[in-house]
C-alpha cells in the first residue's frame, strides 16, 4: 500500500460529515409516508439503499461500506424488507427493536440499547422500530460499494401507493401526483 498525504482541506471538504450540515429525508423510501413507518434518513457515507435520488451524502467514497443515520420518534421505523448485503445497526440513544419475520410467518425481535450492535444477514427480512420513549438516532451501516436496492414486499409497495409514494424503474422513489409529499 502506496501512503498517500492529505490536506486537512481535503479532510474537511471530501471526508469530515458534520451533523449539523447533514440533510434528511422523510421520504427515502417507499414505505416512508406509511403511518407507523414515519423516519428521517441521513445519508453520511454513500447513498446506501435509499430510494430518495435527491438525498446526497457528504462523503461519497463508499468502498465497500454505507454509513447512515435513522431518526424516529417512539414506535416508528421501518417495515420488512430484505437487502442485498449485511447490515449493520448500533442504536446511539433510546431503544430500537431490530425485527425479522421468517418465511413461515413467525416474527421475532431483539430490543437494543445505546452502543449495542446487530448484524442483520443478507436476505433476511428485516424491520427496525423505536422501541423507546423518544425521538432517538440509530447508526445504520450498509455493506457493498453498490448494495443494490431494497426489496419490498409487494403488499408494502401497493401500501405506499396509497399514501402517494412509489417507486419508479430504476427502484428510485417517485412521489405521485396529488400526495402531500408532492406539495
Amino acid at each position: 500500500m502506496e501512503r498517500i498525504d492529505v490536506s486537512p482541506e481535503y479532510m474537511e471538504s471530501e471526508r469530515v460529515a458534520r451533523y449539523k450540515d447533514l440533510k434528511s429525508s422523510a421520504h427515502a423510501f417507499v414505505d416512508a409516508l406509511i403511518p407507523g413507518y414515519e423516519r428521517d434518513i441521513f445519508n453520511i457515507i454513500g447513498r446506501g439503499v435509499v430510494e430518495d435520488k435527491e438525498l446526497k451524502p457528504p462523503i461519497t467514497d463508499n468502498r465497500d461500506f454505507n454509513v447512515g443515520l435513522i431518526k424516529a420518534d417512539p414506535g416508528k421505523g421501518a417495515s420488512l424488507h430484505i437487502h442485498e448485503t449485511n447490515e449493520v445497526f448500533i442504536p446511539l440513544t433510546g431503544k430500537w427493536g431490530i425485527y425479522w419475520q421468517n418465511s413461515d410467518g413467525q416474527r421475532h425481535e431483539v430490543v437494543l440499547e445505546p452502543y449495542d450492535t446487530v448484524s442483520v444477514p443478507i436476505g433476511a427480512s428485516r424491520g427496525f422500530r423505536n422501541a423507546g420513549d423518544e425521538t432517538a438516532l440509530m447508526l445504520a451501516v450498509v455493506g457493498g460499494t453498490d448494495p443494490g436496492k431494497v426489496h419490498w414486499p409487494e403488499e408494502t409497495i401497493e401500501e405506499g401507493r396509497r399514501y402517494g409514494i412509489g417507486l419508479d424503474e430504476h427502484g428510485d422513489l417517485v412521489l405521485l401526483e396529488g400526495s402531500q409529499a408532492a406539495e
